[in-house]
């Protein structure tokens, strides 16, 4: 199995940074692209980013110019720097490794960012 343990979340203003990291434990050669998902109230969790294993990325357009995704898979971990928040981003953010070896799909417990106006 795959454990996935998201930190750095927290109460930042607007304009502000923060920066998540997830740490990937367990049957991690089964890993192959990573991304960041979150989820705010009353809404669907929508995709933020992703990197395959071989570092190509992709944004949702809400994010781009602002956020960065990027991983270090000697340490097992994939990052996501965000930059110039806004209230908007307000929402668990949730570290996801799809379609792995293992034949599914792993979630991270989410981490809370709020931001305040």
């Amino acid at each position: 199995q795959v454990q996935l343990v998201e930190s750095g979340g927290g109460l930042v203003q607007a304009g502000g940074s923060l920066r998540l990291s997830c740490v990937a434990s367990g049957i991690i050669w089964s890993i192959n692209d990573m991304g960041w998902y979150r989820q705010a109230p009353g809404k669907q969790r929508e995709l933020v980013a992703t990197i395959t294993s071989g570092g190509t990325t992709n944004y949702a357009d809400s994010v781009k110019g602002r956020f960065t995704i990027s991983r270090n898979n000697a340490k097992s971990t994939v990052y996501l720097q965000m930059n110039s928040l806004k209230p908007e981003d307000t929402a668990v953010y949730y570290c996801n490794a799809p379609k792995t070896d293992l034949g599914r799909d792993y979630w991270g417990q989410g981490t809370q960012v709020t931001v305040s106006s």
